[in-house]
């Protein structure tokens, strides 16, 4: 491994490493429904020579309504996870909104996510710093790129160097986000590896009114785009049945899309390494 890289899990990431994937369902519905999903990302995995990093949230606390499915929780969902690491081998993410989550998740996750809507809250990220986890933070939708520099300094600030930073578009007016592929060049050069999300960049936030609305036919491009640009990583969210998911129903991928999609990325990305 070379020096400024790290591992989530035995996945190896950092800004000259292979490219990888985070990737599962938005929210853990179930045990079974986390276990189906992750055991055809370790088939797509090994098909592909594309390392896969499973990831699903045991709560989302930002639902745009008070009724929206929020997930089993702190202890089951952890119970769940442990499930999936245990029996498929691969390494695990989740994400946090409350300091106190840290120190619990990081006993069983291999990689630790702060949301974008809570990027800059200082108490969150010094707590996910601290379980000396690789961290992963989301560039908030109201961020320019130029501001992670002010997030990464906090989990500097605490110790912790293994940190990824994740572009998942900007604000444009009302239920819209856009993509600029030039912030992942910008976020680079803090010096840390940056993922794209490609899922959630075609999220329309709120746009159903009391969920969120998307495009997921868009994803596949966006990604393509963003490895292009030179994204270290691609984040996408998949479901076996994305009509039925319980979160982000309208931007989560179907899984069956992800094979070719991922052969495709890893091509370009070979291209783009020269």
């Amino acid at each position: 491994m070379n020096k400024g890289n790290f591992k989530i899990g035995n996945v190896e990431v950092g800004l000259d490493a292979p490219l990888f994937v985070m990737a599962g369902p938005c929210v853990i519905e179930s045990k079974a429904g986390c276990l189906n999903i992750a055991n055809k990302l370790a088939k797509i995995g090994k098909k592909t020579g594309v390392p896969i990093v499973f990831k699903a949230s045991f709560d989302k606390a930002n639902r745009s309504s008070i009724s929206g499915f929020r997930g089993p929780g702190l202890k089951k969902g952890l119970e769940i996870l442990a499930a999936v690491r245990q029996k498929t081998g691969l390494p695990v993410m989740t994400d946090i909104h409350e300091p106190a989550q840290a120190a619990v998740a990081s006993e069983v996750v291999d990689c630790l996510q702060v949301p974008a809507f809570l990027c800059r809250q200082t108490d969150l990220l010094c707590a996910c710093a601290r379980t000396g986890k690789p961290v992963n933070i989301k560039k908030g939708q109201f961020l320019s790129p130029f501001e992670m520099k002010n997030a990464v300094e906090k989990i500097r600030a605490c110790g912790n160097e293994k940190i990824t930073l994740t572009e998942r578009g900007t604000f444009f007016g009302y239920n819209r986000l856009v993509n600029d592929m030039t912030a992942i060049e910008i976020m680079k050069k803090l010096g840390y590896p940056v993922v794209f999300d490609a899922t959630h960049s075609t999220q329309q936030p709120g746009g159903l009114g009391t969920a969120s609305g998307g495009r997921r036919e868009m994803a596949p491009i966006l990604a393509r785009a963003a490895v292009a640009a030179g994204a270290n990583g691609l984040f996408i969210e998949v479901h076996t049945n994305p009509e039925k998911a319980k979160s982000d129903a309208n931007c989560v991928m179907p899984i069956d899309w992800l094979e070719n999609l991922l052969k495709i990325c890893k091509e370009i990305f070979q291209l783009v390494r020269g």
